[in-house]
Protein backbone atom coordinates (compact mmCIF):
# COMPACT_ATOMS: atom_id res chain seq x y z
CA UNK A 1 0.00 0.00 0.00
CA UNK A 2 1.13 3.40 -1.05
CA UNK A 3 2.21 5.24 1.93
CA UNK A 4 0.73 8.60 2.23
CA UNK A 5 4.20 11.07 2.58
CA UNK A 6 4.65 9.13 -0.91
CA UNK A 7 5.34 11.33 -3.93
CA UNK A 8 4.43 9.93 -7.41
CA UNK A 9 5.86 11.29 -10.53
CA UNK A 10 4.02 10.42 -14.13
CA UNK A 11 4.71 10.94 -17.40
CA UNK A 12 4.27 14.34 -18.00
CA UNK A 13 1.57 15.65 -20.62
CA UNK A 14 3.94 17.50 -22.47
CA UNK A 15 6.32 14.62 -22.77
CA UNK A 16 3.62 12.24 -24.26
CA UNK A 17 2.62 15.11 -26.16
CA UNK A 18 5.55 15.31 -27.98
CA UNK A 19 6.36 11.78 -28.43
CA UNK A 20 2.62 11.14 -30.24
CA UNK A 21 3.55 14.10 -32.54
CA UNK A 22 7.04 12.39 -33.34
CA UNK A 23 5.07 9.13 -33.79
CA UNK A 24 2.63 10.88 -36.17
CA UNK A 25 5.31 13.11 -38.28
CA UNK A 26 7.09 10.08 -39.04
CA UNK A 27 4.49 8.05 -39.96
CA UNK A 28 3.13 10.71 -42.29
CA UNK A 29 6.72 10.83 -43.51
CA UNK A 30 7.10 7.40 -44.18
CA UNK A 31 3.16 7.67 -45.96
CA UNK A 32 4.67 10.26 -48.54
CA UNK A 33 7.67 8.53 -49.57
CA UNK A 34 5.83 5.00 -50.11
CA UNK A 35 3.33 7.10 -52.25
CA UNK A 36 6.41 8.86 -53.97
CA UNK A 37 8.41 5.44 -54.53
CA UNK A 38 5.51 3.33 -55.30
CA UNK A 39 3.46 5.40 -57.45
CA UNK A 40 3.79 9.18 -57.30
CA UNK A 41 7.13 9.63 -59.22
CA UNK A 42 6.12 7.31 -61.72
CA UNK A 43 3.31 9.14 -62.64
CA UNK A 44 4.81 12.40 -62.84
CA UNK A 45 7.01 10.58 -65.31
CA UNK A 46 4.23 9.59 -67.46
CA UNK A 47 3.29 13.17 -67.01
CA UNK A 48 6.31 14.60 -68.32
CA UNK A 49 6.39 12.46 -71.22
CA UNK A 50 2.95 13.23 -72.23
CA UNK A 51 3.22 16.82 -71.89
CA UNK A 52 6.48 16.42 -74.15
CA UNK A 53 4.08 14.80 -76.79
CA UNK A 54 1.75 17.48 -77.01
CA UNK A 55 4.74 19.71 -77.63
CA UNK A 56 6.33 17.49 -80.19
CA UNK A 57 2.42 16.85 -81.76
CA UNK A 58 2.17 20.59 -81.95
CA UNK A 59 5.89 21.31 -83.80
CA UNK A 60 5.14 18.27 -86.70
CA UNK A 61 1.75 19.78 -86.66
CA UNK A 62 3.04 23.28 -87.64
CA UNK A 63 5.72 21.95 -89.65
CA UNK A 64 3.69 19.68 -92.06
CA UNK A 65 0.97 22.62 -92.72
CA UNK A 66 3.55 25.25 -93.00
CA UNK A 67 2.03 26.33 -96.43
CA UNK A 68 -1.49 25.61 -95.30
CA UNK A 69 -2.14 22.58 -97.85
CA UNK A 70 -2.02 19.53 -94.71
CA UNK A 71 -5.52 18.03 -94.83
CA UNK A 72 -7.44 16.69 -91.90
CA UNK A 73 -6.82 13.02 -93.66
CA UNK A 74 -2.98 13.46 -93.58
CA UNK A 75 -2.82 14.70 -90.25
CA UNK A 76 -4.52 11.67 -89.22
CA UNK A 77 -2.95 8.92 -90.86
CA UNK A 78 0.76 10.45 -89.24
CA UNK A 79 -0.72 11.09 -85.72
CA UNK A 80 -2.34 7.55 -85.54
CA UNK A 81 1.80 5.85 -86.97
CA UNK A 82 2.98 8.11 -84.02
CA UNK A 83 3.90 6.68 -80.11
CA UNK A 84 4.71 8.53 -76.73
CA UNK A 85 8.65 8.60 -76.47
CA UNK A 86 9.17 6.86 -73.06
CA UNK A 87 12.14 6.17 -72.11
CA UNK A 88 13.45 2.29 -72.37
CA UNK A 89 13.99 2.10 -68.51
CA UNK A 90 10.21 0.34 -67.67
CA UNK A 91 10.91 1.01 -64.04
CA UNK A 92 10.71 4.99 -64.03
CA UNK A 93 6.78 4.39 -65.53
CA UNK A 94 3.63 2.92 -63.99
CA UNK A 95 3.59 -0.40 -64.28
CA UNK A 96 0.26 0.02 -65.54
CA UNK A 97 1.47 1.82 -68.87
CA UNK A 98 0.89 -0.77 -71.72
CA UNK A 99 3.95 0.69 -74.32
CA UNK A 100 4.11 1.60 -76.93
CA UNK A 101 1.23 3.69 -76.19
CA UNK A 102 0.01 5.82 -79.08
CA UNK A 103 -0.33 9.29 -79.72
CA UNK A 104 -3.69 10.38 -77.61
CA UNK A 105 -6.87 10.54 -79.74
CA UNK A 106 -7.14 14.29 -79.27
CA UNK A 107 -3.82 14.70 -81.09
CA UNK A 108 -5.32 12.97 -84.03
CA UNK A 109 -7.31 16.19 -84.03
CA UNK A 110 -7.20 17.83 -87.40
CA UNK A 111 -9.45 20.90 -86.51
CA UNK A 112 -8.11 20.82 -82.46
CA UNK A 113 -4.29 20.64 -83.72
CA UNK A 114 -4.68 23.38 -86.39
CA UNK A 115 -5.10 26.80 -83.69
CA UNK A 116 -1.11 25.15 -82.98
CA UNK A 117 -2.72 25.68 -78.48
CA UNK A 118 -1.14 22.25 -77.58
CA UNK A 119 -1.13 24.18 -73.88
CA UNK A 120 -4.96 24.46 -73.96
CA UNK A 121 -5.24 20.37 -75.15
CA UNK A 122 -2.79 19.59 -72.71
CA UNK A 123 -5.40 20.64 -69.98
CA UNK A 124 -8.52 19.43 -71.83
CA UNK A 125 -6.82 15.84 -71.99
CA UNK A 126 -5.76 15.78 -68.31
CA UNK A 127 -8.55 17.40 -66.92
CA UNK A 128 -10.56 14.07 -68.75
CA UNK A 129 -8.29 11.95 -67.66
CA UNK A 130 -7.75 13.19 -64.15
CA UNK A 131 -3.76 13.32 -64.21
CA UNK A 132 -1.68 16.46 -62.51
CA UNK A 133 -1.42 19.39 -65.79
CA UNK A 134 1.69 20.23 -64.28
CA UNK A 135 4.45 17.62 -65.07
CA UNK A 136 7.96 17.79 -63.53
CA UNK A 137 10.90 20.07 -64.95
CA UNK A 138 12.76 16.91 -65.43
CA UNK A 139 11.72 13.41 -64.87
CA UNK A 140 12.57 11.28 -61.87
CA UNK A 141 15.07 9.06 -62.50
CA UNK A 142 15.76 5.40 -61.31
CA UNK A 143 17.79 6.37 -58.25
CA UNK A 144 15.89 9.41 -57.10
CA UNK A 145 13.07 6.42 -56.93
CA UNK A 146 15.26 4.44 -55.06
CA UNK A 147 15.83 7.05 -52.52
CA UNK A 148 12.36 7.36 -51.56
CA UNK A 149 12.20 4.21 -50.34
CA UNK A 150 15.29 4.17 -48.39
CA UNK A 151 13.80 7.43 -47.04
CA UNK A 152 10.64 5.33 -46.18
CA UNK A 153 12.42 2.40 -43.70
CA UNK A 154 14.12 5.27 -42.26
CA UNK A 155 11.16 7.31 -41.06
CA UNK A 156 9.25 3.96 -40.61
CA UNK A 157 12.33 2.72 -38.10
CA UNK A 158 12.07 6.38 -36.74
CA UNK A 159 8.62 6.24 -36.33
CA UNK A 160 8.85 2.67 -34.54
CA UNK A 161 11.50 4.00 -31.99
CA UNK A 162 9.24 6.61 -30.89
CA UNK A 163 6.59 4.46 -30.42
CA UNK A 164 8.63 2.12 -28.65
CA UNK A 165 9.66 5.11 -25.95
CA UNK A 166 6.07 6.23 -25.40
CA UNK A 167 4.76 2.57 -24.60
CA UNK A 168 7.78 2.44 -22.12
CA UNK A 169 7.43 6.13 -20.82
CA UNK A 170 3.98 5.60 -20.62
CA UNK A 171 3.92 3.16 -18.24
CA UNK A 172 6.73 4.29 -16.00
CA UNK A 173 6.79 6.79 -12.84
CA UNK A 174 9.32 7.92 -10.18
CA UNK A 175 8.39 7.90 -6.54
CA UNK A 176 10.07 8.62 -3.41
CA UNK A 177 8.77 7.51 0.10
CA UNK A 178 10.35 7.82 3.76
CA UNK A 179 13.15 5.96 3.18
CA UNK A 180 13.96 5.24 -0.57
CA UNK A 181 13.64 6.57 -4.28
CA UNK A 182 12.63 4.32 -7.17
CA UNK A 183 13.91 5.05 -10.43
CA UNK A 184 11.78 5.16 -13.51
CA UNK A 185 13.53 1.81 -14.36
CA UNK A 186 11.82 0.72 -10.94
CA UNK A 187 15.59 0.58 -9.24
CA UNK A 188 14.55 1.47 -5.12
CA UNK A 189 17.47 3.21 -3.73
CA UNK A 190 17.44 4.02 -0.15
CA UNK A 191 18.42 7.30 0.78
CA UNK A 192 21.10 6.15 3.62
CA UNK A 193 22.91 4.66 0.43
CA UNK A 194 23.00 7.91 -1.65
CA UNK A 195 26.22 9.97 -1.60
CA UNK A 196 26.05 12.36 -4.19
CA UNK A 197 23.48 14.45 -5.63
CA UNK A 198 24.04 16.81 -9.01
CA UNK A 199 21.71 19.09 -9.29
CA UNK A 200 23.98 21.64 -11.65
CA UNK A 201 21.02 20.67 -14.64
CA UNK A 202 18.29 20.54 -12.17
CA UNK A 203 17.34 24.56 -12.62
CA UNK A 204 17.96 24.58 -16.81
CA UNK A 205 16.97 21.61 -17.81
CA UNK A 206 15.13 19.78 -14.93
CA UNK A 207 18.20 17.07 -14.83
CA UNK A 208 19.56 15.87 -11.64
CA UNK A 209 21.79 12.73 -10.90
CA UNK A 210 21.86 10.44 -7.93
CA UNK A 211 25.55 8.79 -7.40
CA UNK A 212 24.66 5.58 -4.61
CA UNK A 213 26.98 2.34 -3.21
CA UNK A 214 25.51 0.75 -0.41
CA UNK A 215 22.79 -2.29 0.27
CA UNK A 216 21.01 -0.91 -2.83
CA UNK A 217 24.08 -1.58 -4.86
CA UNK A 218 25.93 0.96 -7.12
CA UNK A 219 25.07 3.00 -9.05
CA UNK A 220 23.39 6.35 -10.76
CA UNK A 221 19.96 7.28 -11.31
CA UNK A 222 19.02 9.85 -13.53
CA UNK A 223 16.18 11.97 -12.90
CA UNK A 224 14.28 14.21 -15.66
CA UNK A 225 11.48 16.62 -14.10
CA UNK A 226 10.44 17.54 -17.56
CA UNK A 227 9.28 13.71 -18.56
CA UNK A 228 7.98 13.00 -15.01
CA UNK A 229 6.32 15.17 -12.96
CA UNK A 230 6.98 18.15 -14.57
CA UNK A 231 6.62 22.32 -13.18
CA UNK A 232 3.89 23.39 -13.72
CA UNK A 233 2.64 25.80 -10.72
CA UNK A 234 -1.37 24.98 -11.16
CA UNK A 235 -0.03 21.26 -10.64
CA UNK A 236 2.27 21.74 -7.53
CA UNK A 237 5.44 21.41 -9.62
CA UNK A 238 5.89 17.94 -8.65
CA UNK A 239 8.85 17.04 -10.05
CA UNK A 240 10.51 19.96 -7.68
CA UNK A 241 8.49 18.73 -4.62
CA UNK A 242 10.15 15.11 -5.44
CA UNK A 243 13.61 17.27 -5.26
CA UNK A 244 13.01 19.08 -1.76
CA UNK A 245 11.47 15.02 -0.45
CA UNK A 246 14.66 14.02 -1.59
CA UNK A 247 17.24 16.79 -0.49
CA UNK A 248 14.98 16.70 3.22
CA UNK A 249 16.37 12.88 3.31
CA UNK A 250 19.51 12.96 1.82
CA UNK A 251 22.91 13.63 3.57
CA UNK A 252 25.49 13.28 1.00
CA UNK A 253 27.45 15.47 -0.99
CA UNK A 254 25.39 18.32 -3.30
CA UNK A 255 27.01 19.49 -6.38
CA UNK A 256 25.33 22.72 -7.74
CA UNK A 257 26.42 25.98 -9.14
CA UNK A 258 27.07 29.11 -6.77
CA UNK A 259 24.35 32.01 -6.97
CA UNK A 260 26.14 33.71 -4.59
CA UNK A 261 27.22 36.80 -6.80
CA UNK A 262 30.69 37.72 -6.17
CA UNK A 263 31.28 41.04 -3.64
CA UNK A 264 34.22 43.21 -4.31
CA UNK A 265 36.87 43.65 -1.73
CA UNK A 266 37.70 47.02 -2.88
CA UNK A 267 35.67 49.71 -1.36
CA UNK A 268 35.97 53.74 -2.37
CA UNK A 269 37.15 56.59 0.13
CA UNK A 270 35.55 60.03 -0.04
CA UNK A 271 37.23 62.85 1.72
CA UNK A 272 36.15 66.30 2.58
CA UNK A 273 36.98 68.80 -0.75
Amino acid sequence: MTSPDTIICKPTPWFLLRAVVMVLMFSVFAVLFYVDGSSGYRKKNESFYLNRTFQTADGEFSKMNSNGSLTPAEWKAFAEKQTVAFPEDRSILPASIKLPMPWPPILHDFDKMKPLQWNILWREYTKEKGISSSPPEEPYSAQKINEQWIVLWFCLALAVVAAFILLRTIRRSISADDVSLTSQQGKRVLFSDMHTLDLRKWDTKGLAFIDYDGESGKGRIRLDGLTYGGFKKEHDEPAERLMKHIQARFSGEVIAYSTVEPTSTLESESGPS
